[in-house]
């Protein structure tokens, strides 16, 4: 049974799995507004971060020039450059049994590859979501879907897993950062 969150809610993904949980799915989707200027192409990444809040280093960021970690815990499904169609526009994996003891959370984001020279933002993105499904049954079991009230933004923090003891936990965050990639990974310590 799937879990619909809000901003800021959480769930516990690990006590409300059938069996112990191992890998899970992160399906990203969105649909953009047709415009006569150029195309959308939205990007999504997972930063593994440790307890600062920060990466180890840059092979810590997945994203499409980076579609592995090094332990192969998270692993990219690869670019969708236009989001056409139903259900997920991207999808990362995450084994988290193979994520290190210093991993304490993995974010994931999008951004829209190059907003600033194309004039785009999120304002003109629509139905946003991000979901969580457990892999070993294919069953959803949360997912969040963002609100069309981002209209500055070109990046955005959808959610996070995190480790609260030795459970795994998801949030849904929907933070935006006005000044792409660029901000974002700074912010995560790149």
């Amino acid at each position: 049974m799937s879990i619909n969150l809000t901003k800021g809610g959480n769930v516990n993904l690990t006590k409300d799995a059938p069996n112990p949980l191992t890998t899970v799915k992160v399906g990203l989707g969105w649909n953009v507004r047709t415009t006569s200027g150029s195309a959308f192409d939205l990007d999504g990444s997972a930063f593994i971060l440790n307890s600062s809040g920060k990466v180890n280093s840059s092979d810590d960021f997945i994203y499409f020039n980076n579609l592995r970690s090094s332990n192969d815990s998270i692993i990219h499904s690869s670019d969708n450059l236009t989001g056409v169609g139903d259900g997920d526009d991207e999808v990362i994996t995450i084994n988290l049994t193979k994520l290190s003891a210093d991993v304490d959370k993995v974010v994931i984001a999008v951004n829209i590859y190059d907003a600033s020279n194309r004039n785009q933002n999120f304002g003109q993105v629509s139905k946003a979501y991000i979901r969580i499904v457990n892999a070993d049954t294919d069953e959803e079991m949360a997912r969040y879907d963002l609100s069309e009230d981002s209209s500055t933004e070109t990046s955005m923090v959808f959610g996070e897993l995190y480790r609260n003891d030795a459970d795994w936990k998801f949030r849904a965050v929907g933070q935006g950062f006005q000044n792409g990639l660029s901000e974002l990974t700074t912010n995560f310590g790149l």
